[in-house]
């Protein structure tokens, strides 16, 4: 089956990307996870409504092989709304996230492509396909924040987040939503193992 063999990392139609920064500062650190939680609670109740967008994008795909674009940008805001969260949460960026779906408004971007024609019954299986890729990140990301708790003291001393560690962390949110993308159909390429 050709959707099963991982797609190279950079044609991948899902990118995400975190701006480095230069500095960061080394007050915020202590309570960013405190002003995130209006961030919280609004994705709380998208995820609602993201969820029933899925189940009728599942629908779609099995009857029209195309998942509805409305519907798609809807979903991509979603996820690019918690990946900015994450970013601010995770001490990658010091800006406050917008309260938005939209592209371009911070220096975290989620880009995925949209999907002229998905396989109608992929949308059937993908959850039991991606399961060892999920393991994989889900490892990844719990050494992501265990990175993010080396990186606090980092910031707190030098008011700097480690590049490598930076890349890291960047490197399994990446893995995260292409893993994500996959399982919710935003692409049938198989998500490589791959950080980059």
């Amino acid at each position: 089956m050709a959707t099963m063999a991982a797609a190279p990392a950079d044609s991948y139609p899902i990118r995400v990307e975190v701006q480095y920064p230069e500095t960061l500062s080394r007050g915020l650190i202590f309570v960013k996870w405190l002003l995130a939680i209006p961030h919280f609670i609004i994705l709380y109740f998208l995820q609602i409504a993201w969820s029933v967008v899925t189940l009728i994008a599942v629908f779609a795909i099995l009857f029209t092989a195309k998942y509805p674009e409305g519907l798609f940008k809807f979903a991509v805001g979603y996820r690019r709304w918690q990946l900015n969260a994450a970013s601010y949460v995770l001490l990658l960026r010091d800006e406050y996230p917008p309260f938005t779906l939209d592209a371009g408004q911070y220096p975290a971007a989620l880009e995925v492509d949209y999907p002229e024609q998905l396989n109608r019954f992929l949308p059937l299986i993908k959850w039991l396909l991606v399961i060892p890729n999920i393991l994989v990140a889900a490892v990844v990301m719990i050494a992501a924040l265990v990175v993010t708790v080396i990186a606090w003291f980092a910031i707190l001393f030098t008011g700097k987040y480690p590049q490598g560690m930076f890349e890291f962390v960047v490197g399994a949110l990446r893995w995260s939503e292409r893993a994500n993308g996959y399982a919710y159909l935003f692409t049938d390429k198989y998500p490589p193992f791959s950080l980059k």
